[in-house]
């Protein structure tokens, strides 16, 4: 048998808040706020934006781990955050996550009519997020109602590792069938979700301005004059830069131009 570079993509694996729903990500870092004010212990949303795209333990520990927020914690409760706060404040995340997330559920302007462009191309459409398993069935049920079913959907603790590794993503890849990982292109509002998709061998896009990063409404980035706009856009793509995404978009609605690229690069023998 001899190898061959796939001729077109074969799928798309898409992460979910920030990416297909919920423009600017705002359920799950708000809920971070809340988690840690039921402690006592105030953290920004800019703060809780910090780690994104990991899972949500590691979310938190990350954020306890921070110098200033651990002397937070360590001046209300009297010492440095450990293990067994983390796993409580999970808990206590939890709840709140599931009671809230339809608050952020709409999908993101422009990502129904991607993703049927991207079916008629004949690519089927995988997905994974950093949520767990039963925030995922909301998140999930409430976008099968908009409109939206992945063919696939691989949540952060159903695979050994979560993001930045590259289990989610490949999960994808054997439960779609899908026979080459270079005929993938996995589609990302964070690093940890781009750096997935470069540890599995997949193309990558980078979203700079529907989630985490730019963190905004779609209302506050339609609005947002187009100097600044290009100035946070700017921003972002330096942030990014180090996870080596192979493009860079503002949001899924403009998917479909880099799927043709792709499409076009290995046709001419190229991979990711």
């Amino acid at each position: 048998m001899r190898y061959r570079t796939p001729q077109r993509l074969e799928a798309v694996i898409l992460d979910w808040a920030g990416t297909v729903v919920d423009f600017g990500s705002f359920a799950p870092t708000q809920i971070f706020v809340e988690a840690f004010a039921e402690v006592k212990v105030a953290i920004s949303l800019a703060e809780a934006r910090g780690p994104m795209g990991v899972g949500k333990w590691d979310h938190i520990r990350t954020l306890c781990d921070d110098p200033a927020i651990a002397a937070r914690f360590e001046q209300t409760l009297g010492r440095a955050p450990t293990d067994d706060d983390v796993t409580a404040l999970y808990e206590r995340f939890m709840p709140l996550q599931i009671a809230k997330i339809g608050e952020h559920s709409a999908l993101i302007p422009g990502a129904l009519e991607a993703i049927a462009g991207l079916r008629q191309q004949g690519m089927k459409i995988g997905s994974c997020s950093g949520y767990p398993s039963v925030v995922m069935e909301q998140v999930v049920a409430r976008a099968r109602e908009q409109g939206f079913e992945a063919d696939h959907v691989v949540a952060s603790d159903t695979v050994p590792n979560g993001r930045p590794h590259p289990a989610q993503a490949l999960a994808n890849v054997i439960a779609l069938g899908i026979r080459d990982v270079a005929a993938c292109v996995k589609v990302d509002d964070t690093v940890p979700g781009i750096l997935e998709g470069r540890r599995a061998g997949m193309w990558t896009v980078g979203l700079t301005c529907s989630g985490n990063a730019l963190g905004l409404s779609y209302a506050e980035f339609r609005d947002m004059p187009a100097a600044v706009l290009g100035e946070r856009r700017s921003s972002i793509e330096s942030q990014f830069a180090p996870a080596q995404p192979h493009f860079q978009i503002d949001t899924i609605a403009d998917l479909l131009l880099v799927v043709g690229e792709i499409n076009s690069r290995l046709s001419r023998g190229e991979r990711p």
